[in-house]
């Protein structure tokens, strides 16, 4: 199984875990004299399967992610890179649109505000900052695609 598939596969079992849990929250109580229109029980068994197999999903990607390479780099790092990169990307663009806020004054006597930083310098950053996250992103999908997964 490639990377790529493991990830698939656990985004689908999270999808799984979600549907199982409200099924079963529209089953577990029923009036007294009524019978469920699903097990709770098979559902519980259910749930319980599929959270073991996400779990052992889980421990072969990260083990894969973590002796990974690409460009020099674990896709553990390149990850984490990017995550962190989008965090300050969209810092940037809230910076951004506050920077770019003109504010009106209805008399030249009222306060003026103006911005300490200027938004078209964090615009460019912020260009830089996604066109990075796009590279780190598609390198990651590149390298998904190409990669085994370690199992375990």
């Amino acid at each position: 199984m490639k990377l790529a598939e493991a990830l698939q596969e656990r985004a689908d079992l999270n999808k799984k875990i979600d549907e199982l849990k409200e099924r079963m929250r529209n089953c577990i109580l029923v009036q007294e004299g009524e019978e469920p229109v699903e097990d709770p029980a098979e559902l519980l068994k259910e749930l319980d399967g599929a959270v073991e197999r996400l779990g052992k999903l889980m421990a072969a990607i990260n083990l894969t992610n973590s002796r990974t390479k690409a460009e020099g780099m674990s896709l553990t790092h390149l990850i984490a890179r990017k995550d962190a990169l989008t965090v300050q990307h969209a810092a940037y663009r809230d910076l951004v649109y506050t920077a770019g806020q003109n504010t009106s004054r209805a008399r030249g006597t009222e306060i003026k505000v103006k911005a300490l930083l200027k938004a078209s310098e964090l615009q460019k950053k912020a260009d830089l900052m996604a066109k990075e996250i796009r590279q780190l992103d598609n390198l990651l999908q590149e390298t998904n695609w190409k990669t085994k997964l370690i199992e375990l």
